[in-house]
């Protein structure tokens, strides 16, 4: 059980990387912090709004692997407030969608620790606002979901009604498996005409919003050579982002949907 003195441990949304969509207090608890114990992802720009003194520790992740274990992470955030140290642990975009905030929670609760969650905006509704892509829309969809494109791996999610008319879907961690969500989604189903905008870097300098048809998904970010954070977005909403629309040049040059496919 953690001393009855121990600091209160903060899980902090940095949102999608641009400094300027962070909440008030979540700027305030960043410069504040003793410590900041932070993901991949969080931008320089948020990071330089530390303290000169606080100490910054670096718990990346690459290709599905923490540089830290998650177990490791848990105990070193108990053990930092244990010491009395102010500190905030700082995830890309919100800390509870896909951000192992729950766990991180629990963990703290299980050991006495006092914990706070201050919610960041995520990767999807930053990216997509940045796109002028409505992930809902009166016309075009009326429900929205969030997957993720490698969790447990895609022979283990039931993803059965959550794309198609009226509906979108969104897909986190999606890159490397691109292909393969676009055979399981028209396994279902899911028309191979239906648009899918992939979001890259949302909300940074270099974002870039590409717009193809499911049946091109993952022939589109090879030849783009779409890298990793980025975002998929299934659903006829997609035709309303500001996107290049990468088909329409493909196809242009003689390719059709049929001659990529083969």
């Amino acid at each position: 059980m953690a001393d009855t003195a121990s600091s209160t441990v903060y899980l902090v949304g940095a949102g999608p990387g641009d400094p300027d969509l962070l909440t008030i207090k979540a700027a305030r608890l960043i410069a504040q912090a003793d410590v900041i114990v932070h993901d991949g992802l969080v931008s320089d720009a948020i990071l330089a709004l530390a303290s000169p003194d606080a100490e910054l520790i670096s718990v990346a992740k690459q290709r599905s692997r923490h540089s830290m274990p998650q177990e490791a992470i848990n105990a070193l955030l108990v053990d930092l407030a244990c010491e009395g140290r102010s500190v905030v642990r700082l995830k890309g975009g919100d800390p509870f969608i896909f951000g192992r905030g729950g766990e991180e929670v629990d963990a703290c609760r299980a050991a006495g620790v006092p914990v706070a969650v201050v919610p960041g905006i995520s990767a999807a509704i930053g990216s997509a606002a940045t796109a002028q892509l409505p992930l809902t829309h009166r016309d075009a969809s009326s429900a929205v979901t969030f997957v993720a494109g490698q969790c447990k791996g895609l022979t283990d999610q039931d993803w059965s009604g959550l794309a198609g008319k009226g509906r979108t879907l969104v897909i986190y961690m999606g890159v490397a498996t691109a292909t393969a969500i676009a055979d399981k989604l028209m396994a279902d189903g899911v028309s191979p005409a239906i648009p899918v905008a992939v979001l890259e870097n949302g909300t940074r300098a270099d974002m870039r919003t590409l717009r193809t048809l499911l049946a091109d998904l993952g022939d589109m970010v090879a030849r783009e050579q779409v890298k990793s954070p980025a975002l998929i977005v299934v659903g006829d909403v997609a035709a309303h982002a500001l996107a290049h629309d990468v088909l329409a040049d493909w196809t242009a040059k003689g390719e059709s949907i049929s001659e990529m496919r083969s």
